[in-house]
């Protein structure tokens, strides 16, 4: 821990204090010397400025003179890169001299952070000057950390993953990758993955953001957020649900409160927390934790029984609203407060914000999604705002604020155990379409996996893969369980159920770790042998693009090679993919530069190649380069620039980007919007279910985008629908040419998204139409466990009494695993679990700290802000039970016997019955202090314990999403 300041010695203190002497500092307390440290050390304080005014003026004040000479030396050179922390993607201005990192600043030029950065962003110089970062290769070698060479490494880590693959087949290894990847790492590593063999391949977007990718996708076609960071200063009523932009996004919170400075607009904020972010509400709504479709159907109740909907835009836009009238119809006021316990005049009040103070915008976090029920409440949120009318339109939207640098960008480039990049899913037909991007036989691909069946089927996801290692082998969907794991950039943290993780951990074969900071994983456990952690380069140290919540990509410079020993991750990629044996294959389309390192730009441009179905095509290297050189340019509101060499573009570009670099589309800011050109960024909603259901025409109803030669709905192109069209013959003989060789005896079954040529979206395009047709948004998903979105109650619900009406979905079989909430919450209902363990837990972020921790408790600026893990309980609460504020306390979960010590945060931010932990810490288990089972000088100044070591099982459905969110638990004095 670090120490407080208020307990230090006074500095002037002593002998020579005592005379007025001076205190040298010593050299560490030099170079950590703040303008804090430097005023008490001065004495001066409020009073001694104050008295700086009685002393002789002439010795203070002397004439300024300009000097003779300019020192030399070096010149500074200025490098912009993007912040590594949330998916805000703040621009940072880095200092470097002579090779060496010397200062930054917030980049004022950039549109999205506007000159500004938060705390995190404001250190992040320290990520590339960390000395506790892993500075070399190290293996466990009998329980000790020995330092070994890159060589021996890759080497022997090789063989021992060849030799599992031989004995037990490539499903038996989890790849495990990060958010905090560029893009282009990203997609390399989920190629890897491919040509291993292998979909069990994922990173932290199924612990955030899975549930929204599903629920917004099979609502109104692509699971991104539609709006952008800087509309929201159009909105007129901001409503955010589940998310705490204050503390979680900082740099976001100043779009929402332009907006609602310049617009007046009221703020809702609903959350069972009263978080900094509800500290700026003109309107704060308490739930539940876990009853989020309530509190949303019963806002619709009222808009429904009040006529406040928009009914023209649900006629010619939306599918299947009267289904979701008819469950809305049961959430009357009464029902709604028995369940959620929100007042039913209360939420008639935000009801009537939402349909009244228009445009208005529903953000929400992890507060949403991290539940059994998160692609339902995801669902229910894009609903509310269909039938406000408040999607493809400015200062509207459904806007999902994510996590992680990279999460948006990482998830749409296939770190998903259930597709390959740009969502195309894993039916053989877009296997085959990989296979030509990448040029290589479609039939060596089916061969690197164990069964085709296999090669089609979802992976193991992060939440589940210690289950795939502890699990009987006949309860694991595929050959073998899992026996090696390898970690790029991920912490060993962040799962439920911690205790079981750790065993299984204990039993993996092999455990790779690739990552600055050693995580959690090199603590946790009693490992002794066939541990590696290698030493992997921030994105600092590299080049490339990452895509920020809004969807726009952003370049970002090498600010300076990789320190110590250290490697980009797609140099660790290829060093992996030689020695196992098809890097030849992997890279036939990506040179590799001198040093053996693949080009960044080469693997981008591949992406262009083969990513149609989300428009990641038009974003060459050269255009994003173009983008963060005349920042400036762009329009802070709008993102658009009316001048110089960019002039016309939205920034970065905002997928989909349609067609090639040279054809020049500006991205699209707001997805659906019918109010411009497709070639100007507009569109409907994405055709992607059909025509009709039972009879019931999906297409839109009269209404398309301007200058479109459809003024009705249309389907998805393909080359059926242009020859049906009479538009084929404006193909040219090229693109005609590749469409036939991909078609062949099937050429109208070849799509906008399979057609290499890019011609089929050129052409549409050429006529006003959108590529992915003009649907009408699905209120109703029948492809979902519940077509309609259902309130279920929590596993480990603190209400037994309404399970009865709102029990979870049935136990199922599904990501290769079973899946038993049911079961679970049965059997907690059975034992009086909730009598036992008699509070909501629930959990969130701090302004200090991201993800797992280990990066940011490791940055000394960072760690002195927040040095301590702490438990949120209520005064009435911590009366009751006699825990005094500041006191150490043990948390209890209800399964592993698992406990936490923490100091307890006595606080009305929560509720009676409810208490509050940040996620971030960890290097604490269950009471024992782990220190010192890091490798020397790489563990984390701040230590705590993991608030997941006592959360629960539960998943959703869709997703396999973990319901960190809200569970039981037990408080007592330590």
């Amino acid at each position: 821990m670090l120490m407080r300041k208020r307990d230090r010695r006074d500095a002037r203190s002593g002998a020579l204090a005592a005379r007025g002497g001076a205190v040298p500092l010593a050299p560490a307390e030099r170079r950590a010397l703040d303008r804090r440290d430097f005023l008490k050390a001065s004495g001066v304080s409020a009073a001694g400025i104050g008295a700086l005014a009685a002393l002789p003026r002439e010795g203070l004040i002397r004439r300024a003179s300009a000097a003779t000479e300019i020192p030399s030396g070096p010149p500074i050179e200025i490098r912009k890169s993007i912040c590594t922390h949330c998916s805000v993607g703040c621009t940072v201005r880095a200092e470097v001299q002579n090779g060496v990192w010397v200062g930054q600043e917030p980049a004022f030029e950039s549109p999205i952070n506007l000159g500004t950065h938060c705390a995190k962003g404001a250190s992040v110089r320290e990520i590339a000057h960390g000395d506790r970062r892993i500075k070399y290769p190290i293996k466990r070698i009998g329980g000790e950390w020995v330092r070994v060479s890159w060589e021996q490494a890759i080497d022997e880590i090789g063989d021992t993953l060849l030799a599992i693959r031989e004995e037990s087949g490539p499903d038996s290894v989890f790849w495990l990758g990060s958010a905090k990847f560029s893009n282009e790492n990203a997609y390399l590593y989920r190629k890897l993955a491919a040509f291993w063999g292998t979909n069990s391949v994922d990173h932290q977007a199924r612990i955030c953001h899975s549930t929204t990718v599903a629920g917004v996708a099979n609502t109104v076609g692509y699971g991104a957020m539609t709006n952008s960071f800087n509309d929201i200063t159009n909105s007129k009523c901001i409503m955010i649900m589940g998310g705490n932009p204050a503390e979680a996004h900082p740099i976001s919170m100043q779009h929402v409160l332009l907006g609602k400075e310049r617009n007046h607009a009221r703020l809702i904020v609903v959350d069972p927390r009263f978080t900094r972010t509800a500290a700026h509400a003109t309107d704060y709504v308490r739930l539940r934790p876990g009853t989020d479709i309530p509190v949303i159907w019963g806002m619709l109740w009222h808009i429904f029984e009040n006529g406040w909907e928009d009914a023209e835009y649900i006629r010619t836009r939306v599918f299947g609203m009267d289904e979701v009238r008819a469950e809305v119809a049961r959430w009357t006021p009464d029902e709604v407060e028995r369940v959620s316990g929100v007042p039913g005049e209360h939420l008639r009040h935000i009801a009537w914000l939402m349909s009244h103070e228009k445009p208005s915008t529903l953000i929400w976090c992890m507060g949403a999604t991290q539940k059994t029920v998160g692609t339902a409440n995801v669902r229910a949120y894009t609903i509310l705002q269909l039938a406000l009318g408040n999607i493809g339109v400015a200062g509207g939207g459904a806007n999902i604020f994510r996590g992680h640098s990279n999460v948006q960008g990482a998830t749409d480039l296939g770190l998903d155990v259930t597709t390959l990049p740009a969502y195309y899913g894993l039916q053989e037909s877009s296997w085959r379409h990989w296979a030509r991007v990448w040029d290589v036989d479609y039939d060596w691909m089916v061969s690197r996996f164990a069964t085709k069946e296999l090669m089609e089927t979802k992976g193991i996801p992060t939440t589940r893969w210690f289950d795939a290692v502890n699990y009987p082998a006949e309860d694991v969907a595929q050959p073998g369980k899992i026996r090696g794991m390898m970690v790029f950039g991920h912490g060993g943290n962040t799962v439920v159920r911690m205790p079981e993780a750790v065993e299984g951990m204990n039993n993996l074969d092999l455990l790779v770790v690739c990552d600055p900071h050693p995580t959690t994983f090199a603590a946790l456990g009693d490992r002794r042998e066939n541990t590696w952690l290698l030493p992997a380069a921030t994105q600092f140290e590299i080049r490339g693009t990452r895509t920020a919540s809004n969807r726009s990509l952003q370049w970002a410079d090498e600010v300076l090679p990789p320190i110590f020993e250290s490697k980009g991750d797609h140099e660790t990629m290829y060093l992996l993919a030689r020695k196992l044996g098809f890097a030849d294959e992997m890279f036939k389309r990506i040179a590799i530069e001198e040093g053996g390192i693949p080009s960044i730009e080469d693997i981008l441009r591949e992406i262009n190649r083969g990513t149609w179905s989300i428009g990641y095509t038009g974003q060459s290297p050269e255009r994003l380069k173009l983008h963060m050189e005349y920042q400036h340019l762009f329009d802070p509101e709008t993102l658009r620039a009316s001048e110089g060499p960019v002039a016309g573009d939205y920034y970065g570009l905002p997928w989909p980007c349609w067609g090639t670099p040279e054809e020049g589309h500006p991205g699209t800011p707001i997805l659906y919007n019918l109010n411009l050109p497709v070639a100007e960024g507009g569109g409907g909603f994405r055709a992607r279910f059909g025509v009709e259901r039972e009879g019931v025409p999906l297409l839109a109803e009269g209404v398309s985008t301007p200058g479109s030669d459809l003024q009705d709905g249309y389907p998805e192109f393909t080359m059926a629908v242009l020859d049906r069209l009479g538009w084929a013959g404006e193909l040219t003989d090229t693109e005609r040419a590749v469409i036939d060789r991909i078609g062949g005896d099937k050429v109208e079954d070849v799509s906008w998204t399979t057609d290499l040529s890019g011609g089929i979206q050129r052409v549409a395009i050429a006529h006003g139409c959108s590529p992915y047709g003009n649907s009408k948004a699905r209120a109703l998903a029948w492809n979902l466990p519940d077509p309609v979105p259902m309130h279920h109650e929590p596993i480990y619900t603190p209400r037994p009494d309404l399970l009865a009406d709102y029990p979870t979905l049935p136990d199922r079989v599904d990501f290769r695993l079973p899946t038993i909430n049911l079961t679970v919450q049965m059997r907690a209902a059975e034992l009086g679990i909730a009598s036992e363990f008699p509070f909501i837990l629930t959990s969130g972020r701090l302004v200090e700290y991201e993800g797992g921790g280990e990066e940011t408790r490791s940055n000394k600026w960072l760690s002195e802000l927040q040095q301590e893990a702490f438990i949120e309980i209520n005064p009435a609460d911590a009366a009751r039970l006699g825990i005094e504020n500041r006191r150490m306390v043990w948390m209890h979960g209800p399964e592993n016997s698992a406990r936490i010590l923490a100091r307890a945060m006595v606080t009305e931010r929560v509720a009676e019955g409810v208490l509050f932990m940040p996620f971030h810490f960890g290097g604490f288990w269950m009471g024992a202090d782990l220190r010192g089972r890091y490798p020397a000088g790489t563990d984390p100044i701040v230590l705590g314990e993991s608030v997941n070591t006592v959360t629960t099982y539960g998943y959703d459905p869709v997703t396999a999403m973990q319901e960190t969110k809200v569970t039981l638990a037990r408080i007592v004095p330590a």
